[in-house]
């Protein structure tokens, strides 16, 4: 009969968790947490609130879950590794729902979120060696099975392609084109309309990577003549699809009426290709004409040339004039 004290030995996944880790490490987010959220007195345990929030950041990641009361028991499964990658202990209270739900609170204040935005944002363009020249902002919504509890609160209901009957909020984003780093993401209330998202989005991404010479993207709800005016005096470019409310269908027959007498020439675009082709693909045929824009911005008025494409795609419709109809659209 053996008398030996049996070793007890614990097993744990290590999964992706060093990774995550390293990637938070590397771009140094707990430190600017730390910078802009400091805690109070009454926060205990070794752990700082950057290192909480990247604990659970590294939970979302991983797991693919947003419940605040599946981190506790994730994380006591995974203690080990999670000190190693830390070098501290851990505490189950660190990751209990109240603290968490004090983490949401802070991170709601929008002032400290801001400028936190901007340094991670600022840093994270300088570790990847990131071109900050052009962004894409566009908006979405998220359909909810949840009740309207106030009219205040962000689930509401409003305009949906998908589920009208349900409520929704919405999230407006900023991202980096063309990797697709989101740069600025707000939720708003799902009834709210999209036109006045845009300049609070273009102004934060101008807080991280400052003003002049950035191109922004958008769709035809970015071409409101204020969110253009703004764009123009912020010295930035912008580039979007104009609606019949910013050129009417009138003003669009009178710039195809050129194409339609043979007097205006079109340019072919081609699908821009990796690496050099005999016979580039022709995605479209267009022209395009400058156009004295002016608006009041800052209580004054602001004059800028815009220079609008009229396209049609390729092969043209066969009917009417040379490209398209004179009932019809480029």
């Amino acid at each position: 009969m053996s008398t030996t004290t049996p070793r007890v030995l614990r097993v744990e996944r290590v999964d992706d968790l060093p990774v995550l880790f390293a990637s938070l490490q590397r771009l140094q987010v707990a430190e600017f947490l730390d910078r802009h959220f400091p805690t109070h007195h009454l926060w205990k345990g070794e752990l700082s609130f950057g290192e909480v929030v990247c604990v659970w950041l590294v939970f979302l990641t991983s797991q693919g879950d947003h419940r605040l009361y599946h981190l506790l028991p994730w994380v006591e499964q995974h203690a080990l590794t999670l000190q190693a990658c830390l070098g501290k202990a851990l505490r189950p209270l660190d990751f209990h729902d109240d603290r968490l739900a004090d983490v949401l609170d802070a991170l709601a204040r929008p002032t400290a979120w801001h400028a936190f935005e901007a340094d991670l944002n600022g840093h994270t363009v300088r570790v990847y060696d990131l071109d900050t020249s052009l962004f894409r902002i566009d908006t979405t919504t998220a359909s909810s099975y949840a009740q309207v509890l106030s009219e205040h609160g962000l689930v509401q209901f409003g305009h949906s392609k998908g589920r009208d009957d349900l409520p929704q909020l919405k999230i407006a984003a900023a991202a980096l084109d063309p990797l697709g780093l989101p740069v600025s993401t707000v939720a708003v209330a799902g009834n709210r309309a999209d036109d006045p998202l845009y300049i609070p989005e273009i102004q934060k991404v101008q807080r991280s990577f400052g003003q002049g010479g950035k191109t922004y993207v958008g769709d035809c709800k970015m071409a409101a003549l204020g969110t253009r005016a703004y764009v123009a005096e912020s010295q930035d470019y912008y580039l979007c699809p104009l609606s019949e409310k910013q050129l009417s269908h009138d003003e669009r027959r009178a710039l195809l009426q050129p194409v339609w007498t043979g007097q205006q020439p079109l340019q072919p675009v081609y699908r821009p290709q990796a690496t050099p082709e005999p016979d580039p693909d022709l995605i479209a045929e267009g022209f395009s004409v400058d156009v004295v824009v002016q608006a009041e911005v800052k209580g004054r008025l602001l004059s800028w040339t815009e220079r609008r494409w009229v396209a049609s795609p390729s092969p043209a419709p066969a009917c009417g004039g040379p490209r398209g109809s004179p009932d019809g659209s480029p």
